[in-house]
């Protein structure tokens, strides 16, 4: 039978990788490229999916933000005109800040919900709930 000290660095040796960043919630990139005078976009699926939120409710966002046209073609997004990265990027740090981060602890453990019209943000840590703007 092992001894305490073999199975603890046993245990240990087998916890996954720690990350070195202290943030645990990172909002990837987007990732896509210009095709003449439409851009298009590869991962707003995943970024909708890691930051807990409808692709189409970010989609919209952005689409009102940017003041493009644009649609979903399967996996990928097609906007109507060339929109820079670093501004795609910004809108959706945007978002984030008012969709998905919680305005009085900060966490990002919330979820949108609709309650008789009114679309709200209940924070899932704290149990705070505040109204969120229609988009």
């Amino acid at each position: 039978m092992d001894d305490y000290e073999s199975l603890l660095n046993k245990a240990e040796e087998e916890l996954p990788e720690r990350g070195l960043g202290t943030e645990r919630f990172v909002v990837e990139k987007i990732k896509g490229h210009l095709e003449g005078n439409k851009t298009i976009l590869i991962n707003l699926k995943k970024i909708a999916k890691d930051i807990g939120r409808e692709e189409n409710h970010l989609l919209k966002y952005l689409l009102r933000e940017l003041a493009t046209p644009g649609k979903w073609d399967g996996e990928r997004v097609i906007f109507g005109t060339k929109v820079a990265a670093s501004a795609i990027n910004k809108k959706i740090k945007k978002y984030v800040s008012e969709f998905v981060y919680c305005s009085e602890c900060s966490k990002p453990d919330t979820k949108l919900i609709e309650e008789k019209g009114v679309t709200y943000l209940r924070c899932l840590a704290c149990g705070s709930k505040k109204p969120v703007k229609n988009i």
